[in-house]
């Protein structure tokens, strides 16, 4: 992730651009616009965007393109919804890219790879758990935030172990020994992070965290 100038083939860097605007067109034209309305959500949208941009910088790598860093995607997408995460991390990608923690040749590749995926994830887990789990708090928690949080990452650094070898940049060997496996330690610190992370803001603040309904989880009755 985060990955540098001349990593992928000019076809590789630049044919992203086509999914990623198509991507960007359908968040401009199905966002909940609504959720942002209110110039205090509008804050915590912007604050969230800021917050990330430090934890991307933070990084650790082992090889050009093959860094790694917290995702904040669940906790985003739980929040907002995954059309303005997407959105809200391409601005997150930006600021990364300005940096110079980044190539702005691969920004395409950067936003699908690092930011659309894993908020497509962090949102179906979320449909998964809201439609076989029961309506209870623990099941939100931890199945949606905490395990969501992991199987994002983990994913996430599948799907672009397999695009590094695809595009012939790693050996998949080298890939999977030396940098997919620590995507798997990462999981642990990500779900950590985002389960405290939207555990805090439920208490404390649930009105920022637009995918949790306190009369589902907090004071649903099964009535027979």
């Amino acid at each position: 992730m985060n990955f540098p100038a001349g990593l992928f083939p000019e076809t590789w860097a630049w044919g992203a651009c086509v999914p990623l605007a198509l991507i960007w067109l359908w968040c401009l034209r199905t966002a909940p616009w609504k959720r942002i309305a209110d110039s205090s959500q509008m804050n915590v949208w912007m604050g969230t965007i800021v917050v990330l941009i430090l934890f991307w910088i933070t990084k650790a790598g082992i090889k050009p393109g093959l860094n790694l860093h917290l995702l904040g995607a669940t906790t985003f997408t739980l929040m907002f919804g995954r059309q303005l995460a997407i959105l809200g991390f391409s601005v997150v990608v930006a600021g990364v890219t300005l940096s110079g923690n980044a190539a702005w040749e691969a920004y395409a590749l950067n936003v699908l790879l690092s930011a659309v995926f894993p908020c497509f994830v962090a949102d179906a887990l979320l449909r998964i758990v809201e439609r076989y789990l029961p309506p209870n708090f623990f099941c939100y928690i931890f199945c949606a935030t905490f395990f969501g949080a992991a199987i994002a990452v983990v994913s996430t650094g599948a799907l672009t172990s397999i695009v590094l070898w695809l595009a012939d940049v790693y050996s998949v060997e080298m890939l999977i020994s030396d940098y997919f496996m620590y995507f798997v330690l990462l999981s642990y610190a990500e779900a950590w992070m985002n389960g405290m992370l939207v555990t805090l803001m439920v208490i404390y603040y649930p009105h920022w965290v637009g995918s949790f309904d306190d009369r589902r989880y907090l004071f649903n009755r099964d009535r027979k």
